[in-house]
């Protein structure tokens, strides 16, 4: 590879070097699968609820608020002769992930099950967010598609496997899908420790085959040059008193209403945003304005118009995924399958078919990743986004009127279309209308719209439930459906600043 900077012409990269730099996916991917499909089943078998489900999920959104913009900031500002810029983060988040892996199917009490949720949720972050600007740095942006399309083929493939994997246990190697009551079966358990060693040895094939472009001499002077002040720290004041004025007033009518403690959970949220810009206030009012909370705060209040308008169709994207991950399990055992006692064998052969399912719609957005891109060149990027939120949001509203387990299958290629979408198509966007040498500091900023509609679900989606649908839980796959389709339809509105066609090469 050539010694050239990352703020300069970038060359082509042939099939393969694509290939390597996207490989850590796959197993960033198996941790994240495992993740999705079999954390609600563990929380379960702990004792939990169908109604705490969500605000125990509250780990990975927080996690990923807080995580990924610093590994972002951190990640655009380091650079190791041997290691690179974005790979020392690669390596980092892969051990400690790996490790959370191995502990998660071993807790014993719910509360060490919650916990290992937050550390593995931050060590996939540590990992993950830098991937999405190693696109930005080592492609042409005529290539950028292209890389986020491999990102999502390896995505897909990966949670195929992850997801089919207590199945595989149970059905082929003969391992239990059932366990005594308080404990997670040995096909689960062989699930975790296969995906922790494959995530660390997927990520670090990426770690040693690929080569960054090292800094020129003056991007050290990158982040020193002179600030443009769009607005004063006054402003920043307002907006931060404003908003803890309004976290005061929700939070007394949530408390004298007597409504739902998780719905505490948003003024938690709304508060840590009216801090963050008064403190940042306080630090420009003292001329700091190259600290770096600071920075994070002024980055997120002067984001380019593209990136606001994603910002909504993000959130209620993710909203919708949220709801699935979070209440497939529980909807499809109890709705489908009829069963809620969590050692029955009908409610672990409905838990292990949510497995297949997820590994069905994770395999259709890997073949759908590549396919896209054919029918943006004939419409747009929006209009492809929209297509396929749609089709997603539909698959997600099936589920109520299905009885045959079966026919899920259809729902779940719907679903798949859309993750496919989801993975690539607002990535591709947003990378045209962000400067490059802060690549990473913004997609950590753009991954508040994908952690911030995942805090509001698991906020409200339990308090919706319990306060309007007797806690059954296929009522959240419609509001997440609902949510999905919205979203196609906010996506016709982003003002997409390369061609509206995907660039033919990118297939």
């Amino acid at each position: 590879m050539s010694e050239i900077s990352i703020n300069s012409e970038k060359p082509r990269l042939n099939f393969w070097q694509i290939w390597n730099m996207s490989f850590g996916f796959l197993g960033i991917q198996f941790g994240f699968a495992l993740q999705n499909a079999n954390v609600s089943r563990i929380f379960e078998t702990l004792g939990a609820d169908e109604g705490n489900l969500a605000i125990l999920w509250l780990a990975a959104p927080v996690t990923g608020l807080l995580v990924q913009p610093l590994i972002g900031y951190y990640s655009d500002r380091t650079w190791h002769p041997k290691w690179g810029r974005r790979r020392p983060f690669f390596a980092v988040g892969a051990v400690l992930a790996s490790i959370a892996l191995i502990i998660m199917p071993n807790s014993s009490v719910l509360w060490m099950a919650a916990g290992t949720l937050w550390l593995m949720d931050a060590s996939i972050n540590i990992s993950m967010e830098p991937f999405r600007a190693f696109v930005g740095d080592m492609l042409p942006p005529d290539q950028r598609t292209k890389g986020f399309a491999m990102q999502s083929f390896f995505i897909g493939i990966g949670a195929v496997v992850a997801s089919f994997l207590p199945w595989i246990f149970t059905n082929l190697i003969g391992l239990s899908n059932t366990a005594p009551h308080g404990e997670i079966p040995p096909s689960v358990k062989w699930s975790f420790y296969v995906g922790a060693a494959a995530f660390f040895l997927a990520v670090m094939w990426t770690v040693f085959s690929t080569k960054e472009y090292p800094p020129e001499e003056e991007e050290d002077d990158l982040f020193n040059q002179p600030i443009i002040i769009k607005y004063p720290p006054s402003t920043y004041l307002s907006i931060g008193i404003g908003i803890l004025i309004l976290t005061a007033a929700i939070g007394y009518w949530f408390y004298f209403a007597q409504l739902d403690k998780k719905l505490f959970v948003l003024c938690g949220i709304l508060g840590i945003f009216g801090l963050a810009y008064t403190v940042s206030a306080l630090f420009m009012y003292k001329d700091k304005y190259r600290n770096g909370f600071v920075q994070i705060v002024r980055d997120f209040q002067n984001m380019p118009k593209t990136m606001i308008q994603l910002a909504f169709v993000q959130f209620f994207s993710w909203f919708a995924l949220f709801a699935m991950w979070i209440y497939t399990t529980s909807a499809v055992t109890s709705h489908i399958y009829k069963a809620t006692d969590t050692v029955s064998t009908l409610y672990n052969d409905g838990a292990d078919y949510v497995g297949i399912l997820f590994g069905i719609y994770n395999g259709t957005s890997a073949l759908a990743a590549l396919l896209l891109p054919i029918l943006a060149r004939y419409t747009s990027r929006r209009v492809t986004h929209m297509i396929s939120l749609v089709v997603g949001g539909s698959g997600l509203l099936s589920f109520y009127f299905i009885q045959d387990p079966t026919l899920l299958i259809i729902s779940m290629l719907g679903v798949g279309i859309a993750w496919a979408s989801i993975l690539s198509v607002p990535y591709a966007m947003l990378s045209s209308s962000i400067p490059s040498e802060k690549m990473g500091y913004y997609m950590g900023i753009f991954n508040f719209f994908i952690v911030i509609p995942q805090i509001v679900a698991a906020s409200i989606l339990g308090f919706l439930l319990t306060t309007f649908f007797e806690n059954q839980s296929i009522f959240a796959l419609i509001i997440g459906g609902s949510s999905m389709i919205f979203a196609g339809f906010l996506s016709l509105l982003v003002d997409d600043k390369d061609e509206v066609h995907i660039e033919q090469n990118a297939a």
